[in-house]
């Protein structure tokens, strides 16, 4: 990619802004890092000793104030501001990556698409767990026929937490759209509709379970996809053992990955996308197919994983502003996941399915 680099805002710099957002953009050939906002001054300090050449703004209203100097914006502030954010940066003229959940409301994320649409302006959801080593992985299985006809889909996104840790992500004011259920339920059902397409049903159940905590800590949701496979989806932080992140049943065999993709490690650690064998994982942890045996006994074979590869969202942003190509995560992608959501909500309260 040859000319000026595009600039970059990035808006809040906690551990969606430090520990993805930033290192993301400033790994990807033709963005360049130009101006973070956050008003705390420890996340001002971290963001210039990390990024010594980027200004900073307190707010938003100052960045959106010169507009005209950037060339896209980005949004790893809380929840609750992702649609009045993103909103005023579209009037503003600038391109949007939201980071997920993109809004609240199917209806919401659907209102911010026709905005964009009106405008002319990107607006693309971030949701990296799309470029996760297994789920790569699982795509090229799928492809390639290994598993047959997929019967059930299981996934998991399991941690243990026993003692909440506080913070707008664990509060009980619906406002900010905290909990499990948009926040790795969100990843969870991304991954099942981009690899089995439509729901057309679906089941959820939904507690609390830790003393203090304020929303739900531990969910799951099954869907019927329109295509007849079943997923059956688990978000936990309360999970004392941590079931496979993927079991995948189909007609010729089944797919079993145990552990997380490693890049969200590697970045917490301050390891750059630049680095060799970035996305590795450790053959120890492949994944086996097989069919009548359990892969816990030796049962199948391993197959090598797939390297996860993050910088490839923003690299599809990238070509999407220069060149015209398809943007890697559109709103109305992040709408039906959020009708899923909203349905499971329904769901847990009620006691019901929805049909979608």
């Amino acid at each position: 990619m040859t000319g000026t680099p595009l600039r970059v805002g990035l808006v809040g710099y906690g551990l969606a802004g430090s520990v993805f957002h930033a290192p993301l953009i400033a790994a990807t050939e033709g963005l360049a890092l130009d101006t973070v906002v956050t008003s705390n001054p420890q996340r001002q300090e971290q963001a210039r000793a990390e990024f010594p050449d980027v200004r900073l703004a307190a707010g938003p209203d100052e960045l959106f104030a010169r507009a005209g100097e950037l060339d896209l914006v980005v949004l790893a502030s809380p929840n609750k501001t992702h649609v009045p954010l993103a909103t005023a940066a579209l009037k503003a003229g600038l391109p949007v990556v939201v980071d997920k959940p993109i809004a609240g409301t199917a209806a919401e994320a659907r209102a911010l698409d026709a905005l964009a649409d009106e405008r002319g302006l990107l607006l693309s959801a971030f949701q990296n767990r799309r470029w996760d080593n297994d789920f790569l992985t699982l795509r090229r299985l799928l492809a390639e026929g290994e598993l047959g006809d997929v019967w059930r889909f299981e996934s998991r996104f399991e941690r243990w937490r026993p003692q909440p840790k506080g913070g707008w992500r664990e509060s009980g004011d619906p406002a900010e759209i905290g909990g499990l259920l948009y926040d790795l339920g969100s990843h969870v059902v991304d991954q099942a509709l981009v690899l089995f397409g439509p729901a057309t049903l679906v089941y959820a159940e939904s507690v609390v379970r830790r003393a203090g905590a304020e929303t739900d800590d531990d969910t799951f949701i099954a869907i019927t996809h329109a295509n007849g496979v079943r997923s059956h989806l688990h978000v936990s932080a309360t999970a004392a053992q941590l079931g496979p992140r993927f079991r995948v049943l189909g007609s010729k065999a089944g797919y079993v990955k145990y552990g997380l993709d490693p890049q969200e490690a590697a970045l917490r650690e301050g390891t750059r996308p630049s680095t060799d064998g970035w996305g590795v994982e450790n053959d120890a942890l492949w994944g086996r197919v097989g069919s009548g045996d359990s892969p816990l006994t030796g049962g199948g074979r391993p197959v090598p994983t797939v390297p996860g590869d993050y910088p490839a969202y923003y690299a599809a942003v990238a070509a999407a502003l220069r060149d015209g190509a398809p943007n890697p995560v559109t709103a109305q992608e992040a709408a039906a996941a959020l009708d899923v959501l909203e349905a499971a909500r329904r769901s847990a309260r009620d006691g019901v399915a929805v049909r979608l």
